[in-house]
């Protein structure tokens, strides 16, 4: 038997991070991967414009006044996955490129997911993710980081 296979983790993770690789976002591309109790893929999603929005008519950009930048427009990606999600999310465990704002947040602790499995947390220094900490902490949700590296292939 082969022993040198990925982990949960990895697979789920890996998952959320080829999914953020179809975000049109030249800055920070997001990927997110929900997972059931049965380790079943319920629901995925990236960083993009909502569905009938085309991404050459609206901006990208991160400066500027806030209705030429990417932020009234964009979809997160753990907002997608949700809304993506093919059965309840009671109990699911949502696998983030990158920590949830405080906006995800609250879809994540509405949803029913109670763990969040995350590889980046570049905002961590942010009054918004400190609201986002307070939220998961009052309900009660698990959250860890996890690193893969670089992933070897047969």
């Amino acid at each position: 038997m082969r022993k040198d296979y990925i982990s949960w983790d990895q697979y789920f993770i890996g998952v959320a991070k080829l999914s953020a690789l179809r975000s049109k976002d030249p800055d920070t591309q997001v990927g997110a991967c929900i997972v059931n109790q049965d380790k079943r893929i319920v629901g995925i999603g990236y960083n993009g414009l909502p569905q009938g929005c085309n991404d050459e008519d609206f901006p990208w950009t991160k400066t500027g006044d806030l209705y030429d930048t990417k932020y009234p427009y964009v979809v997160h990606a753990e907002a997608n996955a949700i809304l993506n999600a093919t059965q309840s999310l009671k109990g699911a465990i949502i696998y983030v490129t990158l920590f949830p704002c405080h906006e995800c947040t609250k879809l994540i602790i509405q949803s029913g997911i109670v763990e969040i499995v995350y590889e980046s947390n570049k905002h961590k220094d942010t009054d918004t993710h400190q609201a986002a900490l307070r939220m998961l902490k009052a309900a009660g949700l698990k959250t860890r980081q996890i690193t893969t590296g670089t992933l070897q292939y047969a």
